[in-house]
């Protein structure tokens, strides 16, 4: 998977991902999250638009970076999410707890 990391405003920032979330993926994500987190941006906006492939690692992943990230102060926001991630995401009823929007500028300015 890889994952580029935009610096949106001082304390958010945003990680366009792309690839497979999985079990291999993973542990690089929450890695580059916890650095993320560390250099003072605990406002994550996760784009997962291409994103073709999440299982239930991938989804543990997002779980984890959503409680590094609440602990630092902030929180964490999925933007644009492929059709496969939403199908996961539903299933699973994750759904409910990491906010989704359109698109990763829409994650940003909606920020309450």
């Amino acid at each position: 998977m890889d994952i580029v990391v935009h610096e949106a405003t001082a304390d958010t920032a945003v990680l366009e991902c792309s690839g497979r979330l999985n079990m291999v993926s993973a542990g690089a994500f929450r890695e580059t999250v916890a650095k993320v987190v560390e250099g003072g941006r605990s406002r994550l906006v996760v784009e997962l638009s291409g994103v073709e492939f999440m299982d239930s690692s991938g989804l543990g992943a997002l779980v984890g970076c959503l409680k590094t990230a609440r602990q630092a102060g902030g929180d964490l926001r999925l933007a644009a999410p492929s059709e496969q991630v939403q199908m996961v995401l539903k299933l699973s009823n994750i759904d409910k707890i990491l906010r989704t929007y359109p698109d990763g500028d829409a994650a940003v300015t909606n920020w309450a």
